[in-house]
């Protein structure tokens, strides 16, 4: 068994002020595994995987029924399909599992399935446990779990819920307890999480290299002496690690003792109300990590220390934020409501505070007025400065507009302007056409490895997947006088085999081919065009694709950002794109062409989404509407399924966009029917 690097011996672990936040993350869920886990996100190279891996060595082992496959705890079975087991069964000890969830398991895997040889051999329906069997009453770790494909984030949402696994597929229907502490770590560059599975992490933590020389040195030499000798390097750290042991196992011990008192609850909760957060789970996870905390400093009682640390490690994620907002917490903001006072003592609980009306003035009988307050006046002259700031801004975007009737001269000269985005809406859903075979996902349709049974085929190498049981025995069939059968067996070939043919989703590569000429400069077309492309990146987000964004400008097109799973990094480059000068509409689309090819060699079982938007004026370089008709003539003949989202506006329109759309073979949408909405009222119009 390889050697795993000691947990004591990560560089920001062993500090002298305590662990730092990530390695506390991980301590507190394990102190109090009803935390809910914890999500670890970085860029590369910041040991996120190492200390995880590290985790499962230092903690306490447990006891579990001997010969389980389900680890049940024998003080209290529960739902163990191996069961039910007496007050006698036998009870054997052994540490903590760590069980890593590959992104690209199987649903099989991760759930159980049907044990196929004995099915074949015997005719028996036994149960095989998944991933989620063996990590009840461990860790389940998932490396780059923000890349998870949509059908296994929902099995592991129905784990996290219920703190169980039901299996009814195949002719096996079982239940088994699957209560486990789940650790993601990812890179955010490559993509976000789920809401719902982001929601389900109990803490999360932002790491990053530390830029400290020292730090950095030492991390390389520790790095390079566990290389050198493992064995050697973790008997260095061997009475650290016993010593962590012992702390987590007293923790563990005493969490169940330590008191949160009705003010901690109180201060929580005002805590969570600051933030704006989703729900009351945040309230609930904050309470428990102040808790686990408090176990961890070896305190009975929670302080507003223990609240403190909670608050930074369960909110950030947690609180309502814009799209593609990065989770934070301002902890000004938190020291504020903190304040510096400890907790009052609780030993007398305070009545019930008495109901407004004649006889009471409720929590707060001070009597004053909502105005009297002076905060109350700060505030309203605050308001006055907001308003007296909007008439300006307003007055500055007449400005603009009567700078936008002005004859644009930027055809002439390159000036550049930035302009805003308003508020995402829903878009329509744009698909490739046909069936694809690439990664499941959630737009266009695919063969893929989820979704529904559509029929059964004999595997081959671009074609494999679960067994389908049933065809593969009717396959087998009429074949066994011949081979010679015996009662109570079924003599099958490797010619008899059939795996299941599904229908779903797949995701895309959704390329935007943005004009960002001196058409598009008007302040407010620009700010439409970016509103719906920002608006197209959140559904590209939702649905899993990939994105890549293509500009055009002045003479030349360039790649803003190449193909990558992080809209994040599109909507930021959106967000900072200027316009202005002339239309290099050929340019544009022939540098789309180009990636979209190289992207092709890269992973050819993605197929591709061409989003052009541009109102179809070609005005750079001699002969441009030529040059554009050919370029559009490329992309069409490579067979790329291409979106043009027409921008052009007023009363007086030169159609130029549609007739793009014609030349590409793609579907022409006018910007204001980019929304959901807007093609659910022109539906309705033309019903």
């Amino acid at each position: 068994m390889t050697q795993q690097f000691p947990f004591s011996a990560v560089v920001g672990a062993d500090g002298p002020e305590g662990p730092d936040p990530m390695a506390l993350a991980l301590l507190l869920t394990t102190i109090a595994p009803d935390v809910g886990g914890v999500l670890v996100r970085g860029e590369k190279g910041t040991a996120k995987s190492t200390i995880v891996r590290a985790l499962a060595a230092v903690l306490p082992p447990i006891d579990v029924v001997a010969g389980d496959r389900f680890s049940s705890d024998p003080r209290d079975p529960g739902l163990s399909p191996d069961g039910p087991f007496g007050p006698d069964a036998p009870v054997e000890t052994r540490p903590v599992r760590l069980v890593e969830l590959p992104v690209g398991a199987t649903e099989d895997r991760v759930l159980g399935s049907l044990h196929l040889e004995r099915a074949l051999s015997e005719g028996k329906a036994e149960y095989e446990p998944g991933l989620l069997a063996r990590a009840h009453r461990g860790i389940l770790y998932v490396d780059e779990v923000n890349l998870l494909h949509d059908h296994l984030v929902d099995l592991l949402l129905d784990a996290a819920a219920m703190g169980r696994s039901t299996v009814e597929r195949d002719g096996v229907s079982v239940e088994h307890a699957a209560r486990f502490v789940l650790v993601g770590t990812m890179n955010p560059e490559e993509g976000e999480l789920r809401p719902q599975l982001l929601d389900r992490f109990g803490l999360t933590v932002e790491v990053a290299a530390p830029r400290d020389p020292a730090l950095r040195a030492e991390v390389v030499r520790r790095r390079m002496a566990y290389d050198a000798d493992p064995a050697a390097f973790a008997e260095r750290y061997a009475d650290a690690e016993a010593a962590l042991r012992g702390r987590i196992a007293d923790a563990q011990a005493l969490v169940g003792v330590v008191r949160l008192t009705d003010a901690g609850l109180l201060k929580i909760a005002e805590v969570c109300a600051a933030f704006d957060v989703d729900g009351l789970r945040a309230d609930i996870v904050t309470a428990r990590t102040a808790v686990a905390h408090a176990a961890w400093s070896g305190r009975t009682e929670v302080t507003l220390e223990d609240i403190r640390v909670a608050a930074t490690l369960a909110l950030p994620h947690r609180r309502r934020r814009k799209p593609f907002d990065a989770p934070g917490l301002d902890e000004d903001l938190l020291d504020q409501v903190l304040g510096d006072e400890e907790l009052p003592p609780d030993d007398d609980p305070e009545p019930d505070p008495q109901p407004d009306g004649p006889d009471g003035a409720g929590p707060d009988d001070s009597g004053d007025a909502p105005g009297d307050d002076p905060a109350d006046e700060t505030a309203n002259s605050t308001d006055q400065t907001h308003n007296s700031t909007d008439q300006t801004a307003n007055s500055t975007d007449e400005t603009a507009n009567s700078a936008d009737q002005t004859p644009n001269s930027a055809d002439q000269t390159p000036k550049s302007t930035v302009a805003g985005t308003g508020s995402t809406y829903r878009t329509r859903l744009l698909t490739v056409r046909g069936v694809g075979t690439g990664t499941a996902g959630r737009r266009s349709r695919a063969r893929t490895s989820n979704g529904r049974r559509i029929g059964a085929a004999v595997p081959t190498g671009d074609r494999s997947g679960a067994i389908h049981l049933t065809e593969t025995i009717r396959a087998a069939a009429p074949h066994q006088g011949a081979r010679g059968r015996t009662a109570g067996q079924l003599v099958l070939r490797a010619q008899d085999l059939r795996v299941a043919v599904r229908e779903g989703r797949e995701s895309n590569l959704v390329l935007f081919c943005v004009d960002a000429s001196g058409s598009m400069a008007a302040r407010k077309r620009m700010e439409q065009v970016k509103t719906a492309v920002l608006s197209l990146l959140l559904d590209a987000y939702q649905r899993r694709d990939k994105v890549g964004l293509v500009t055009f400008r002045g003479t030349t097109a360039e790649v803003a950002l190449p193909p990558t799973h992080s809209v994040d990094a599109a909507a930021q480059r959106l967000e900072e794109l200027p316009a202005g000068g002339r239309t290099p509409l050929a340019e544009g689309l022939l540098e789309a062409a180009h990636l979209l090819a190289v992207e092709h060699t890269r992973d050819p079982q993605r197929r591709p989404l061409l989003v052009v938007v541009t109102d179809g004026r070609a005005t750079a370089g001699a002969d441009a509407v030529a040059r554009s008709r050919m370029a559009a003539g490329v992309l069409a003949g490579a067979g790329i399924t291409a979106v043009v989202v027409d921008c052009e506006s007023g009363p007086m329109r030169m159609g130029l966009a549609a007739t793009l759309a014609e030349h590409l073979g793609a579907e022409h949408v006018p910007i204001g029917e980019v929304s959901a909405e807007a093609l659910l009222d022109v539906t309705r119009r033309a019903a």
